[in-house]
């Protein structure tokens, strides 16, 4: 066994290795860029290395050798399912815990990949390669990236019209993304469901599947909320999918942990052969929790060659697991990537959390949106489900916006609880979800009773309690939020017994105090508990798995914000922090409204946006490759007006 082992990786799946070295005895060793210097993986390993960049090989390969490490972990993502890394590893005497690198080839590229399991039998989607992409005439389709993984470029074509485009812009990201422009292209299954096999193999011949995770939960193709199993899937389904998994496993020679991923008709339950993922799956944790094996250490064990354990007639499945990806981005905003400094940071005790945050980690937009993952357990799938709702409201991130309100608001919908599911049910059902950035009545009362309650000066007079001559006056405290500028009045001192008055409401007997580094307000009868963060005049509320952020304006200031993307003035701001990857547009431009003026890039999303209004391009200050900010001008077009 390796008494040392470096981690290739960052985030949460690097601290995921790191719990599962250290159980097993194992000095774990992490590597970090300049960015991720304070991050959660670089604190908790046994030692941490600096490099220049995660996809430095020889950078990575240099750091094993200076730890002493003997083995490589590639975690998901960057290099794990890179065959010269696994080579480089190798001729440096490293293990690459992973499958061979002859493997990872076969079935990396998609194409070779399709026709490497139809040979042995594996039901594939029919599907076009090569010159074919720009001629192609069955749609609806789906390109891929050849090389790709993770929803990432992966671009559906419902007409001919729209193929030159969706082709220039898959071709972008998969260069960007996977350093290969290789792309396939596919018939796309109406109302599929997305379901993959886990396989394990080893060194001495035994391949075994430990069951399906049901995937079809997704947005923009990226996995959202998975479980394991599927409400689909019968005994005689996991049965046939299982040995088509194990034999696409057996077809490339695999050792180690993978995935099969099948489409799924989901009314007929015919499957095909969509790719195999030659890595640990971000949505392993569910498998883990309902076969009680830890894929991490079996992973190691695989690498150091030793057989695998148990067989097939071993594995059971028990229970119901249910994983739901808390991301950087704001669903408000048309899930457009965030980013800002952790100011405080709640994770529920009774489910599993994979997370990288940590209090004071910055979240920036140089890498994959996904802060953590909650992950809950249950006898059956309703007590999983209503397991995960628990742990969500129990999560509060302040300081960066995240996605666990639209989490909560999908996992409860009618048709998620019953299991009827199929890739396009999020975006169907997204408007229904009534996302908003409004803030409560309770919670600007909240707020204002914290205004409220700073620290008297030594004068009398200059209390906040209202108190005038002969009756207690109202203090009114103007608080500005992403959705306005709200005014709440408030009266006495919240400590001993207040009120507070928001807009149109009647008076409310109110109290506020700090207890156990939470906040606790009472209104009326009803006590609710807030954690909170206050810097100058901002403050950071969070509860339910929802947080906001308010700040205080005394009466007669402006208290007003700039716009968004772009606004009736012609400003047109960036509508998130990224980088500039194309301008597509001169000073001096005729442009009419909604053309695109420029694409800015945060966590491999791109995002384009339009003129406001029609007129001249007057200013332009922006370049492809610059970073910004989010609200940055990026362009200011004059009306003709």
């Amino acid at each position: 066994m390796f008494s040392t082992v470096l981690i290739a990786n960052r985030g949460e799946i690097a601290v995921r290795i790191i719990r599962t070295l250290r159980a097993m005895g194992i000095t774990s060793v992490a590597v970090y860029t300049d960015s991720d210097a304070s991050a959660l993986h670089v604190r908790l390993a046994d030692q941490a290395l600096h490099v220049p960049k995660y996809l430095d090989m020889e950078a990575l390969v240099a750091a094993a050798r200076t730890s002493g490490a003997q083995a490589v972990h590639p975690g998901y993502g960057f290099l794990a399912e890179n065959a010269a890394f696994a080579r480089r590893c190798a001729e440096e005497g490293l293990v690459f815990i992973g499958p061979p690198a002859e493997a990872i080839e076969a079935m990396g590229d998609k194409i070779r990949a399709k026709r490497t399991v139809a040979e042995a039998g594996v039901p594939v989607v029919p599907g076009g390669i090569g010159a074919d992409l720009e001629t192609w005439t069955d749609f609806p389709a789906l390109i891929k990236p050849s090389a790709g993984g993770g929803g990432k470029g992966m671009v559906l074509v419902r007409a001919a019209a729209e193929l030159p485009e969706a082709l220039a812009s898959a071709r972008r990201t998969a260069e960007a993304a996977f350093g290969d422009g290789t792309l396939l292209i596919e018939r796309y299954i109406e109302n599929p469901r997305h379901i993959e096999i886990q396989v394990l193999a080893d060194t001495h011949g035994a391949v075994v599947h430990l069951g399906e995770r049901e995937c079809s939960l997704q947005r923009r193709h990226q996995k959202i909320i998975e479980e394991a199993p599927s409400p689909f899937v019968t005994d005689a389904m996991r049965e046939g999918m299982g040995a088509a998994a194990v034999e696409a496993a057996r077809s490339v020679g695999y050792t180690g942990a993978g995935t099969v991923e099948f489409i799924v008709d989901g009314i007929s339950g015919d499957y095909h052969f969509m790719e195999m993922n030659t890595r640990l799956q971000v949505e392993h944790p569910v498998t883990e929790l309902v076969t009680g094996l830890d894929l991490v250490e079996l992973q190691v064990r695989v690498a150091a060659g030793e057989p695998l354990p148990f067989g097939q007639e071993e594995v059971r499945l028990r229970g119901h697991a249910v994983e739901a990806r808390v991301y950087a981005e704001d669903p408000v905003r048309g899930f457009l990537p965030t980013g800002g400094r952790v100011l405080a940071l709640r994770e529920p005790a009774a489910a599993r959390v994979d997370s990288s945050l940590a209090e004071g980690v910055v979240v920036g937009s140089d890498f994959d949106p996904m802060l953590s993952k909650v992950v809950a357990w249950g006898e059956d799938r309703a007590a999983a489900l209503r397991s995960l709702d628990r742990a969500l409201a129990s999560t509060a991130v302040l300081g960066v916006t995240t996605n666990i309100p639209f989490l909560r608001a999908l996992a409860v919908h009618p048709d998620v609880v019953a299991g009827t599911l199929d890739t396009g049910l999020v975006e169907r059902v997204l408007p229904s979800l009534a996302l908003t950035a409004d803030v409560p009545d309770d919670v600007l009362a909240a707020a204002a009773l914290v205004f409220h309650s700073t620290p008297p000066p030594a004068d009398p007079w200059e209390i906040a309690d209202g108190w005038r001559v002969g009756e207690r006056a109202w203090t009114t405290w103007r608080l500005e939020s992403r959705d306005g500028v709200h005014e709440v009045a408030v009266r006495g001192l919240p400590a001993s017994g207040a009120e507070v008055r928001t807009a149109e409401a009647t008076a409310t007997p109110a109290r506020a105090r700090v207890e156990g580094g939470e906040l606790v307000v009472t209104l009326g009868a009803r006590a609710v508990r807030y954690v909170m963060v206050r810097e100058g005049d901002t403050l950071w509320l969070g509860r339910d798995g929802m947080a906001w952020t308010l700040t205080r304006h005394r009466i007669g200031d402006p208290g007003d914000r700039p716009g968004g993307a772009g606004g009736g003035d012609g400003v047109v701001r960036s509508p998130m922090p990224g980088t500039v990857l194309l301008v597509k547009v001169e000073p001096g431009d005729q442009v009419s409204e909604g053309q695109p003026l420029v694409v800015v890039e945060a966590m491999k999303m791109e995002h384009t946006v339009t003129a406001p209004v029609q007129g001249t391009v007057t200013e332009l200050p922006v370049r492809a490759g610059q970073p910004v900010d989010m609200d940055a001008v990026l362009a200011v077009v004059s009306s003709e007006e």
